[in-house]
């Protein structure tokens, strides 16, 4: 294969068959940032082959104007403002705003969308009795798959995808009731009461209020809680074309209503591989046990042989170190350090912390702590289970899946995802009846 730019400036790669002899040009696209990629829609019509990439590691699924990850820099912006700079200065109905809308919101739009959204925030009483319908100890997970995707039928009135404002409706009822759904995922898990929102309070509060507060006594949400909340949220807002996001493409690429499309994005979330690396942090934690058992399992990391992995550090994009993780680690100690917290397994993950950012082995392969390890930290000292974790994981994904389906939607080269495959199955061969085989 070689490059070349053409007379016209159009730049191209020749791809040459030297089984035929044949040469094909294929033509190269150039986004704002990022690697160049080779435009491939054609190359099965004019040479009879497709590409094979299991994973999807080396190819663009479509194009996008909300996400830019450089792994390698670690660099992470929303609409061109830098994770840090948002998780800092902003809140997370303001980033909801910009991944949806494409700019940061002035004064009066940022009042609207709060309003509106704080205004969504109830859900429909006849889904108290949905909830009902599942087993006591069933995974919150589970629930949230079941009543997400169960909205559809009691808002049928923001299912039609090719009607604007429908589609707005049905983004701002998501971002609303998500909150709600989670927090009564987690009372019916533990057999409390449904707690209602209350508009006074923010984004943030208002799911923690949902959360812990009882009939019977005011939860007291503390600021630094709420605030570390919140740029969990803004943190885990969009990241891209990962798995979760993908699914949502392509189950909203068949004209699936949007409901159904965030309900098919929790499915694949739920995955251990992908919204569970913070519950996996604290299964390791466990697995230590005690800060006298560091140095064994250090050891044990640094061992190829041995299956024992640090979990939390390092990430499969971040090749240098993960932006997000530098903003949570300080939301971290401010925590652990207003709720005074006495629990061994956050002591254990803070001198686990300490000492492998002063290891060698994991200082020159850049394994620094990821946004995992602090969020798992985090969740635990406020008092979520293990269990929660992925669902809070969903909650804050929402807005970006919604803002990532609205883009596919009014996309004019979006078609119905249909992936080839390379088949290594049996060849055509002869029906025999049950008697000849």
């Amino acid at each position: 294969m070689t490059q070349d730019n053409s007379s016209t400036g159009n730049e191209h790669v020749t791809l040459v068959d030297h089984a035929t002899g044949n040469s094909y040009d294929l033509p190269v696209i150039g986004g704002t940032m990022g690697p160049k990629v080779i435009d491939v829609r054609k190359l099965y019509g004019q040479t009879g082959y497709f590409t094979y990439d299991p994973g999807y590691t080396s190819t663009g699924s479509c194009d996008s104007a909300i996400t830019f990850i450089d792994g390698d820099k670690g660099v992470l912006l929303h609409r061109g403002y830098s994770i840090e700079e948002l998780a800092e200065n902003s809140d997370f109905l303001e980033v909801a705003y910009l991944l949806l809308h494409g700019d940061l919101p002035n004064k009066a739009d940022k009042e609207k969308f709060n309003t509106t959204i704080t205004y969504h925030t109830m859900v429909h009483e006849q889904m108290m009795n949905f909830f009902r319908g599942f087993r006591r100890d069933a995974h919150p997970m589970a629930i949230m798959v079941g009543v997400v995707g169960a909205l559809s039928a009691f808002y049928h009135d923001s299912t039609d995808i090719n009607d604007p404002h429908q589609r707005m409706v049905a983004s701002h009822r998501l971002i609303a009731k998500m909150p709600t759904l989670a927090a009564m995922a987690y009372k019916y898990s533990v057999g409390q009461p449904f707690v209602y929102p209350q508009n006074k309070l923010s984004y943030a509060e208002n799911f923690l209020h949902m959360t812990f507060s009882v009939p019977a006594e005011d939860y007291q949400i503390s600021p630094a809680v709420a605030r570390a909340m919140d740029r969990i949220f803004i943190l885990h807002a969009d990241h891209e074309q990962n798995a979760s996001t993908s699914t949502v493409r392509i189950a909203g690429s068949s004209g699936a209503n949007p409901f159904a499309c965030i309900a098919a994005g929790i499915s694949s979330l739920w995955g251990p591989a992908h919204g569970g690396a913070n519950e996996a942090v604290l299964n390791m934690l466990n697995q230590i046990g005690d800060k006298k058992n560091i140095p064994e399992f250090i050891a044990r990391a640094k061992d190829k042989n041995d299956p024992f992995r640090l979990m939390g550090f390092g990430h499969r994009v971040y090749k240098n170190f993960d932006p997000r993780a530098g903003v949570l680690k300080k939301s971290c100690h401010e925590v652990l350090a207003e709720l005074g917290v006495d629990d061994p397994l956050l002591e254990l993950a803070m001198e686990l912390e300490q000492i492998a950012l002063q290891d060698d082995y994991f200082v020159e392969r850049k394994l620094f702590p990821n946004v995992d390890f602090y969020s798992g930290i985090i969740l635990k000292a406020i008092g979520f289970p293990t269990s929660m974790f992925t669902v809070l994981f969903a909650l804050a994904r929402t807005v970006g899946w919604v803002a990532q389906w609205n883009e596919m939607i009014t996309d004019p080269n979006q078609k119905i995802g249909r992936p080839r495959q390379l088949y290594k199955g049996e060849t055509p061969r002869s029906f025999m009846s049950v008697n000849e085989r």
